[in-house]
């Protein structure tokens, strides 16, 4: 049979060593031998021998998640084989971290990441509880975290001459060595008359770099779809 749809860059190919490597643009394959983790329901194929199991949140990050709607329903992918994560055919990219490094990303954003990683959920400072995504997922140690945006990802760099405001629907994440903190750029006046639509976002202070999407959020599926 012969189709474009068979072209090379389309072909999945045996992996030549565990971990995690860019598919494409819009997904990304993991050679298992051991676990990872993933967000549950991202994964579209796999082959081997792998099971799939909820993970559990533990009690403080399971009321956090239950009162925000913020946080990261994960699954544990265990076995030996290949598996393959998408969502929505949201761009995929892979962050390969270091120790010493940190990164602050939402949630919904985690596609799927080594078990070298540590996670937890963490208040984002300053944000209260009209700051959008107020609990974000923090990861550091050394491996590598998949990575989806809706569009391309814009990266701004942010230095303590030049902080950053970002919108709190439109942000992916940031360096965890940023201070957080809420910026009102409407005034009561603006307000009183319907408003901008664009009345508090999300100061970054300090030295180091912010990722926001082209867009806004949009309502979120289950994890289960």
């Amino acid at each position: 049979m012969n189709s474009d749809l068979f072209a090379s860059e389309n072909m999945a190919k045996p992996a030549t060593a565990p971990g995690m490597t860019q598919q494409n643009a819009k997904s990304i394959k993991y050679a298992v031998n051991g676990e990872c983790y993933a967000r549950q329901g991202a994964m579209i194929a796999y082959r081997g021998n792998l099971q799939f199991e909820r993970q559990g949140q533990g009690v403080g990050n399971f009321l956090k998640r239950a009162v925000t709607g913020e946080g990261l329903a994960l699954m544990t992918v265990r076995g030996q084989g290949e598996v393959w994560f998408a969502h929505e055919a949201a761009n995929c990219f892979i962050m390969d971290l270091t120790t010493g490094d940190g990164i602050t990303i939402n949630g919904r954003n985690v596609l799927c990441f080594d078990s070298s990683l540590s996670y937890e959920i963490k208040v984002v400072k300053g944000a209260g509880m009209a700051g959008g995504g107020i609990f974000n997922s923090v990861f550091s140690g050394q491996g590598k975290l998949g990575v989806m945006c809706e569009g391309n990802p814009i990266v701004i760099p942010v230095s303590a001459q030049a902080p950053v405001f970002v919108d709190t629907d439109a942000v992916v994440g940031w360096s965890t060595a940023l201070q957080t903190s809420l910026h009102r750029s409407q005034s009561l006046g603006s307000m009183l008359r319907g408003g901008s639509g664009e009345a508090v976002q999300l100061r970054l202070d300090g030295e180091g770099f912010v990722i926001v999407r082209p867009s806004e959020l949009r309502p979120e599926k289950s994890a289960g779809n």
